[in-house]
């Protein structure tokens, strides 16, 4: 399941994108200081787009998971089969990270480490992945990241991935009045580019 992401997308590119959408963006909290980051994990704040009570969209930064059963962090939530009647939201990303099991080595012993994968989607700076967000009496208002059965990129590295909307769907998908659970569907092949992030000699 993803439990990392990046995001390095810079405020003006992302207000003119929204925007060229036709999807007025408003800043209920002030305008956030994004600095750019490859390493968002749970429990760190992220940027999210909700629907606005004014019309289109907030720009907001909030937390990622909120504690569910035992106090484990509810990072990731299956939408199979589910409807989403409030709460959605689009959180900003530029690469999402799987990790998969190492190839043993000639001796048939597997290395302890994983290997870690970028996910970039092809052509666009930046993305925004489905998500649904609460506000939690502990940690105030969170959100978590959708999944869905893996498209033809990721099923290689993982048998699940997290849900992506298209540009073209952001204001369905944050219509509080519609029911767009259809668009939570695998991407089409070659949607995202890959490549293995590899650590450091010595960490």
């Amino acid at each position: 399941m993803c439990n990392e992401q990046a995001r390095r997308v810079a405020l003006g590119l992302l207000r003119d994108d929204i925007n060229d959408l036709r999807i007025p963006v408003h800043f209920p909290e002030g305008l956030p200081n994004l600095e750019p980051t490859d390493s968002i994990r749970i429990t760190d704040r992220n940027v999210i787009l909700r629907a606005s009570p004014v019309g289109g969209a907030e720009l907001v930064v909030r937390r990622w998971s909120w504690p569910g059963t035992h106090g484990k962090p509810v990072y990731n939530l299956r939408s199979d089969g589910r409807r989403f009647d409030r709460g959605r939201c689009l959180i900003v990303a530029d690469a999402f990270f799987e990790f998969s099991d190492p190839a043993p080595d000639a001796a048939g012993r597997r290395p302890r480490r994983k290997r870690r994968w970028r996910f970039e989607k092809r052509g666009e700076p930046w993305f925004a992945i489905a998500g649904i967000w609460r506000a939690h009496p502990e940690v105030g208002e969170a959100y978590t990241m959708l999944t869905i059965p893996p498209g033809a990129d990721v099923a290689p590295y993982h048998d699940r991935q997290v849900a992506v909307i298209e540009r073209r769907d952001f204001e369905e998908w944050l219509d509080p009045d519609a029911r767009p659970e259809h668009l939570l569907q695998p991407p089409a092949p070659g949607s995202f580019d890959v490549s293995e992030v590899v650590a450091p000699v010595g960490q």
